[in-house]
Formats: C-alpha cells, sequence, structure tokens
C-alpha cells in the first residue's frame, strides 16, 4: 500500500495560517482521517484491499485495488460489486454522523460543553462540516460515489455515468450560486477555496466520463 501526499495541501494550509483558523484546519483533517478509516475498515471488511492512501486538499482518500473475481463477479451479476461500492462509500459519512450523535448524548447526559480538552460545539461543527460537504451528489465524492453505484444498479452502467456526470455539474452551479451569496454577506475566503476545488474535480471527471461514455458508443 502506498502513501501519497497532493502538495496543494500546503497552499491550503497556508490559507489556513494567515487567515488564523489553523486550529479549525487540523481538527477538521483529524476527523477527514477518521472518516477515511471507515472507509477503510467496511472495505477491509468486504474484501477489498487498500492500494493507496493520499492527503489531499480537504482531508484524506483511499483508493481500492479490485480483484480479478469481482470484475467476474460483476459481469455474471453487475449489482453485486455495486452495492459494495455503494456500502464502502456510505460508511465515510456515517462515521462522522456518529461522532455527531456521541457528542449529543454526552452533552445530554452530562451538560458538559468540553470532551477530551476540545469545545463540543467545535467537534460537532466540524463533523457537519465534513459530512455535509462528503455527501454532496458530487464525483468523486462519498455521495456521487453512492449516486452512480445505486444508478448502476437500478439502470445499468452507462447511465450511471451520464446521470451522475449531469447531477454534479448541476450540484456545483447551485452550490457556486449560493456560496457566491455567501461570500458577498460573510467575505470568507475559504468558501471560494471550496467551490474552485469543486470545479476543479467536476472538470476533471468531466473529461473521464466523456472518455468512458465515448468507449459504452464505440461498442
Amino acid at each position: 500500500m502506498q502513501i501519497k501526499m497532493n502538495l496543494k495541501v500546503f497552499l491550503f494550509l497556508i490559507i489556513f495560517i494567515l487567515t488564523r483558523q489553523i486550529k479549525i484546519y487540523a481538527l477538521l483533517m483529524l476527523f477527514a482521517l477518521i472518516h477515511e478509516l471507515g472507509h477503510l475498515f467496511v472495505g477491509l471488511i468486504l474484501g477489498f484491499k487498500p492500494e493507496t492512501i493520499s492527503m489531499i486538499l480537504t482531508g484524506f482518500t483511499i483508493k481500492f485495488k479490485t480483484k480479478c473475481e469481482d470484475y467476474n463477479v460483476k459481469i455474471r451479476n453487475g449489482n453485486v460489486l455495486a452495492v459494495k461500492k455503494a456500502i464502502i462509500a456510505l460508511a465515510g459519512p456515517m462515521v462522522n454522523l456518529i461522532i455527531i450523535l456521541v457528542c449529543l448524548i454526552f452533552y445530554k447526559e452530562t451538560q458538559e460543553t468540553y470532551l477530551l480538552g476540545l469545545p463540543l460545539e467545535l467537534l460537532i461543527y466540524s463533523n457537519i462540516l465534513i459530512f455535509a460537504f462528503n455527501i454532496l451528489p458530487i464525483y468523486p465524492l462519498d455521495g456521487g460515489r453512492i449516486l452512480k453505484e445505486l444508478v448502476h444498479i437500478f439502470a445499468g452502467l452507462k447511465n450511471s455515468y451520464t446521470i451522475t456526470n449531469k447531477v454534479s455539474n448541476c450540484t456545483v452551479i447551485i452550490l457556486t450560486i449560493m456560496g457566491s451569496i455567501f461570500v458577498l454577506i460573510y467575505r470568507n475566503i475559504a468558501i471560494i477555496i471550496i467551490l474552485v476545488y469543486l470545479w476543479y474535480i467536476t472538470i476533471r471527471e468531466n473529461k473521464a466520463f466523456s472518455m468512458k461514455i465515448k468507449a459504452f458508443n464505440i461498442k
């Protein structure tokens, strides 16, 4: 298994230092790592072997190897592999939801506002952000992966590419409009960075989806 680091992470880190939000960024990265460990744990249970763990702008990402026998199963029953991938994609956001629930139960039972020396409100806020970001129906975020696999199950592999691509583009456009309004009101540079990143991954995946759809048309 390889461990990779995207150099753009350092640019993101510098921006958070300049905006005096380094503590928040460190906490987000910590819970992003825990989020990815959820993917890793479920992936291992389902028989997948991790190939690479990469540190990117918004946290971490894990790439799994797909065994030859899984592709053989996919040929016989395409839904099997798609269901597994959807479950793995869902595992990360579920980890953040569990952390939020634990924090809320802890507060309800103890009325304490700190947990492990950290403000309970900040712990909840950080995990809500990670959950909300990753569950967006934009490929290759978890929400986009879940959407793609669900469409694959109910409408076939080719439609999974075309529909996921269209939903991703529409979602980014809507978020850009909403984000622009928030930037004008709150003047938060982090929103601009997130929007730029979302456009970057969307444009990159648009090219990949186009190639895959062309391959289907050739066949």
